[in-house]
Parts: C-alpha cells; sequence; structure tokens
C-alpha cells in the first residue's frame, strides 16, 4: 500500500513534503488534516502522532514526523535524483546548513508576518498593532537580506547550478507571507529570478496549485466563521503571539 502523508497546505512543510512527492513521482495517499477546524487535536490523528503538529508520513507501521526527517527519508528510500540531497559531501553540507539555519530565520520571520498579517485578525477581528507588524517586517527583511547574501550570492539555486531540498524548503517559506499581500520580491531581482527558476524546476502549475489555498488567505475569517473556530484553540492562538 502506498504510503501516507498527513497534511494542511496552509502549513509551509506540508507544502513542501507534497511538492517533493509530487515531483519524484512518489505514491502516496493524501490524508488531509485541517489546522483551522482544530483536527490534529483529535481522537483520530492522536492515534498517529502524539506530537499534534504535520506534515506526518505512516510508511506501513513506521511513522515519522518533522518534514526534514520525511524529506530526507524520501530522498534516501526512493532513491532521487542526487541533486535533491547530494552525496557529494559538501555540498550535502550546504544543504544541511541551509536546513539548520531557516527554522529560526526564514521560517519563524515568514511565518509571524502570516500571523500577524492574516490569521490573527481573522481570529480575533482586529489588525495586529503597527509596532508589532513593522518589527515582523523588519526581522523578515533581515532574513531575506541574509538568504541573499550567505545562502544564494550568484548562483542559480543555493548548492550551484541545480535545484535541491534547500531551494524546495525555502521557497515554501517565502511564500508564506506573499498569501497575506506582501509582496517580498519586489525590489529584489535576484530573488525574483531565484523564485522564477524554482518554479519552473518544480512545474509552474504544481507549484501554484500548491500554494492556491495560501494566495486566498483573505477567505480565513469567513473559513473560521464557517467552520466554528473551537474556544481552546482560539485562546491557544491568542496567546502565540501577545
Amino acid at each position: 500500500m502506498p504510503l501516507e502523508l498527513y497534511l494542511d497546505l496552509h502549513s509551509q512543510p506540508c507544502r513542501s513534503v507534497l511538492l517533493f512527492a509530487q515531483i519524484n513521482k512518489i505514491p502516496f495517499e493524501f490524508k488531509a488534516v485541517d489546522l483551522s477546524a482544530g483536527e490534529q487535536y483529535g481522537e483520530e490523528f492522536g492515534k498517529v502522532s502524539i506530537i499534534r503538529k504535520v506534515p506526518v508520513l505512516k510508511d506501513g507501521d513506521f511513522i515519522l514526523t518533522e518534514s526534514i526527517a520525511i524529506l530526507q527519508y524520501l530522498a534516501a528510500k526512493h532513491h532521487t535524483p542526487d541533486n535533491w540531497y547530494p552525496t557529494d559531501l559538501q555540498k550535502r553540507a550546504r544543504v544541511d546548513e541551509f536546513l539548520s539555519w531557516q527554522h529560526t530565520n526564514i521560517r519563524t520571520h515568514g511565518s509571524k508576518v502570516f500571523w500577524f498579517r492574516g490569521v490573527m485578525p481573522a481570529v480575533t477581528g482586529v489588525p495586529v498593532p503597527k509596532e508589532k507588524m513593522d518589527a515582523a517586517v523588519e526581522d523578515l527583511n533581515a532574513s531575506l537580506k541574509t538568504f541573499e547574501d550567505k545562502f544564494l550570492q550568484s548562483r542559480p539555486f543555493i548548492i550551484g547550478d541545480k535545484i535541491s531540498l534547500a531551494d524546495l524548503v525555502a521557497i515554501v517559506e517565502i511564500m508564506q507571507p506573499v498569501g497575506t499581500g506582501l509582496d517580498v520580491f519586489q525590489g529584489r531581482p535576484a530573488l525574483s529570478a531565484w523564485r522564477d527558476r524554482v518554479k519552473k524546476e518544480i512545474g509552474v502549475e504544481v507549484f501554484d496549485e500548491a500554494h492556491k489555498v495560501i494566495m486566498n488567505v483573505d477567505t480565513l475569517a469567513q473559513t473560521f466563521e464557517n467552520k466554528g473556530l473551537p474556544e481552546f484553540l482560539k485562546l491557544k492562538i491568542q496567546r502565540m503571539f501577545n
């Protein structure tokens, strides 16, 4: 039986796992987990993962959490082309370097902007205070500058002439604030050109389909209203950024 991937495409790591499986034609069953309805806290999902986060991979009796571990597992098990996670020691080290750095930089700051511009107003009904928003965007801009200066430089992709897991993880993270209407590529021609190359390698239609849900972030308020956001989840969200 095909492996199962538990995903919600509002999540950047879920999109990276989905795209990697699709690009490499890895058969899988998409198991939707609706984070906005709190399904990750439900009894059924708890049987799959006590961490209660997505993505989750289930391969027979083997269950794996954490997107980077899942990507590396898929690359190894399915013998994907070497450029994704190179056997060359130094190229692999460059991929690992970025994957280690991004957690507390692009991911942290891009996610905060997404929450401040998209999720929090939908949950609370009021915008995030300007000083908090400005600080979040400033942090994101600093991370994007580091990404260009340190990790991308003048290369087509992070490790050179070919796309890797580093580029895949980077693009889904950088797209997150874009979904709220913040064009982080404006005034950054090198970053824009890199984005276009990555999209071409992935496949523009496949890429756009995976990101369709976050490009409609303006519908979040209506989504929460229709589904009836659980009160415990609403309080949890509010506490995250107070």
